[in-house]
This record gives structure tokens, sequence and C-alpha cells, in this order.
């Protein structure tokens, strides 16, 4: 039988009052509403691309960075959000992003040149960047360690979850509908209700620790991690042995180096090295940006392959990928029960197995595929996998941080779900662009997306393994946030 031994040094260094049971609740839909709108945002510009390009007259290389844009500079200051939400206090991290982000919206919606959109596309990852680990952060403050916060953490998984899911429908029914433009523009008048909600229901969780924000830190993770996302991204369309792609992921890398080595000497660090520490941070990290990467671009494929081999209409596609989209969000809501009795690790390795199976099936998939058996069955399973496997992972990764350091934790398992996407959809992409080598057919095309997805599948069996090695049985679970507060004084 597992016991944990029990010390004055087991109590957290910080009480903060919670929030009584019915403002927890408001709580809970301001911060889903938060992250529903960021995570949303990663795709449903996809099927207006086309009709952007049209009406702002943008090259190819522009269109992309229509994408890239918002998701290199989403990713890349995920950290610096997460610390500033812990040095600057949650609600006022979650105002200003959701307000930066609405703006950016509003410019992207009237924005008259190219540039002008990837501008305003850039300022909407730096707002969501604020925001999303503010909306996680804001949950584990706001609900006590058990199931109700295990509860509130499926919820965002699955309210993230069906953001992204719900892209490609909801830029398809704008586009054609009324306009490109909207797919930016719906964002204005949902933001400022949920600003008007949060500005009322949020409460002030700031902790003061005397702590100053790691400028230096902050500046060599961003953008280090941006360098290496370009680069990467650059693949697509220069090859992985350009100067052009590999210049800036050697930048990237030696920046990331001096990153760790500059966090170890000062006395404040944006991340503090000694969380690594834990196999469990370290695993449920790893494993998150795996999931992330066969995630994200599960979306993708699927959309191209319904429109571009299927010769699906955008909202035809949108509408192909509900039943996936409901999936996942019926996986994250089950997960906090299941993981009751299965254990978080099980649960995590159970999802990620199970959104490996389908990766192999649509590895099936070709040019005379149907509906049902390339598109529908495959894409539930992947996404019922993704939803099981969230939810224990964020819990992991954030259980027993200090209230000084919970946006850190946040902004952590956020990062490595936005990068994973970000850099597992450049890499995917170089994968199927090698087998297709340019061409347009629809078999050529269909064989493409089939090795991606067997790309994808090799990635989840490594993530199954690191779990299985490195994170903590039921017993290492009970102690678990007793080590943390440990490793974080």
């Amino acid at each position: 039988m597992c016991s944990m031994p029990q010390s004055t040094a087991d109590t957290p260094l910080t009480k903060i009052p919670q929030p009584s049971k019915p403002r927890r609740w408001a709580v809970l839909l301001a911060a889903c509403a938060g992250q529903f709108l960021v995570v949303l945002d990663v795709s449903v510009v996809n099927v207006a691309l086309p009709s952007m390009r049209a009406d702002l007259g943008l090259s190819a290389a522009g269109l992309q960075w229509v994408l890239n844009a918002y998701t290199i500079t989403f990713a890349g200051l995920m950290l610096l959000g997460g610390r500033a939400a812990d040095l600057f206090g949650r609600k006022g991290t979650f105002l200003a992003g959701l307000g930066l982000f609405t703006l950016a919206s509003l410019a992207g919606g009237l924005a008259q040149e190219g540039w002008q959109l990837i501008a305003a596309r850039g300022a909407q990852g730096v707002g969501a960047a604020i925001l999303s680990p503010a909306t996680l952060t804001i949950l584990t403050s706001s609900f006590p360690d058990g199931p109700a916060r295990a509860r509130a953490i499926g919820t965002w998984t699955a309210v993230g979850a069906g953001g992204g899911a719900a892209g490609g429908l909801v830029g398809g029914v704008l586009t054609e509908t009324l306009s490109w433009r909207w797919v930016l523009l719906i964002n204005v008048p949902v933001g400022a209700v949920v600003l008007l909600a949060a500005a009322l229901w949020l409460s002030e969780r700031r902790v003061r620790t005397g702590r100053r924000l790691d400028f230096p830190g902050a500046l060599l993770v961003t953008v280090g991690l941006g360098a290496t996302a370009y680069g990467v991204v650059e693949t697509e369309t220069v090859g992985w042995g350009s100067p052009q792609a590999l210049g800036p992921l050697a930048l990237g890398l030696l920046l990331l180096g001096l990153f760790v080595l500059v966090e170890s000497k000062v006395r404040a660090p944006l991340v503090p090295l000694g969380v690594f520490r834990s196999g469990s941070v370290s695993a449920s990290n790893v494993a998150m940006l795996v999931n992330g990467a066969a995630m994200f671009s599960m979306w993708f494929f699927l959309t191209l392959y319904m429109q571009n081999v299927l010769d699906y209409s955008p909202v035809q596609a949108g509408l192909g990928l509900v039943p996936a989209s409901f999936t996942i969000v019926v996986g994250s809501k089950i997960a906090p029960r299941l993981m009751a009795s299965a254990g978080a690790r099980n649960l995590a390795m159970a999802g990620s197995f199970v959104s490996l199976v389908g990766c192999l099936w649509q590895t099936r998939m070709h040019e005379g595929g149907s509906y049902p058996l390339t598109v529908l069955v495959p894409s539930m399973l992947i996404a019922l996998g993704a939803g099981l496997a969230g939810t224990p992972l964020a819990t992991l990764a954030t259980t027993g941080a200090p209230p000084e350091n919970a946006g850190l934790m946040s902004g952590l398992i956020n990062t490595s779900r936005t990068m994973g996407g970000a850099l597992g959809l450049a890499v995917l992409s170089t994968i199927a662009a090698s087998r297709t080598a340019g061409s347009e057919d629809p078999g050529e095309l269909a064989a493409g997306f089939a090795h991606a997805f067997a790309a994808s599948a090799g990635l989840l069996g490594v993530a199954v393994l690191v779990m299985l090695g490195f994170l903590p049985g039921r017993c290492g679970q009970r102690g678990l946030a007793h080590r943390l507060r440990r490793v974080h004084r």
C-alpha cells in the first residue's frame, strides 16, 4: 500500500481563497470561451485562403504566412504569457490578451493589403499567447485539487479541441455565405462579450512573490522557438538541405541552448530548470507535443483529402469533420471519470494508442475511398484518443505546482501542444510532399497524405513508450504534488 510522508514542507507556500461554487462555473465559462477563440483561429482560415489570395493578391509564400504568422507567434510567446499571468495577475493578463486578440481580429478583417493581414495575424498570435495560459491558470487556481479540477480541465480540453476541430466548418460556412473577412471579424463581437463577462466574473488571483519578469530568458526562448519553427516551415517549400531552412534551424537551436544557460544562472528564471527533474512534467510535455503534432495535422490532411481528392466543397468538408469534433469532446468529458478508475498514466497511454490505431487506418486512404471508411471511422478513433489523452496529460503537467508557478506550468503544457501542432504540420507536410513530388493528381495526393499518417502513427508509438517509462503510476501520482513543491522551492 502506498503512502506519502507528511511534513510541514507539504504545505503550499501561499493559500489562495477559492471562489464559491456558482462563481466557479462562471469562471469556467469565461476561461473556456477564451480558449475556444484562440484555438479556433489556428485552423479557421484554412478554407478561406483561396478567397484571401484572390482579394488581396497574396503570393503563395504570403498565403502560407497567413497561417504561420499566427501559429509561430502563438507558440513562441506562450511561456512568456504563462509567466506574465503569475507575476501580473491572472485576470489582468486574461483581459489584456483577449483585448489584443480582439483588436487584431478587427484589423485582419479590415485589411486591404496582404502585409496588413499577415501583420494582424501575428498580432493575433501575440494576444493568444498571453490569453491561452491564463485560461488554464485561472482554472487551476479556482478549482481545488481533485475531481472538480479534473472535470474543469476536461471541459477546457474539450472546448479547446472542439475549437480546433470546428475551424474548418466555421470557416467554410462564413466564407461561402458572407466573406473571408468574417472568419476574423466574427471574433470581434464574441471577444467583446467575453471581455465584459470576464471583467465582471473573474476575481484577481495575483500572488506577490517579489520576482521580476526574466526578459533575457523570455527573448531567447521566444526568438529561439520562433526561428526553429520558421526553419521547419521553410522546409515545406525549399527542402531540408537548403540554407534558407538550415540557417533559421541552427539559429533557433543555438538560442535555445543559450536560454538553458541563462536560466541556470539568473536568480528569478522564466523557467526554473528544476521542474524538469520531475519525470512527470517532462514526459507529460513531450507526450503533449507529439499528440499535438498528430492531432493538428489530422484536420489539415483530412480537409485537403476531402476537397482535393473526394471533390467536396468547403462546407461539405467541414461537415465531414463534425463527427470527429463531437468525438473529441466526448473523450475529453469522460476522461476525468476514467482517470479515477484507470489512473492518469494508463488513460493517457490508452488514448494515444487509440489515436495510433486511427492513424494506421488512415494509411489506407486512396483516390476511390468512401467517406465512412476512409474519413469517418478512422478520424473518430484519432479524435477519441486525443480527447482521452489530453486531460490526464494536462493534469499531470500542472498538478502540485504552487500558486506562484501555476501560469508557468500552464504555459509549458500549452506551448507543447501548440508548438507540436506547428512543427508537426510542417514536418508531416514535407513527408507528404516528398511522396507526391508536386503532383496534383488525386491518387498521388492521397498516397502522400497516407505517408504522413504513417509517420504520425510512429510518433504516437514513441509517445506511448515515453509515458510508459517516465509518467508516474498510481503510487507516484500520490507523491507528485509533494515533489513538485519541493522542486519549485
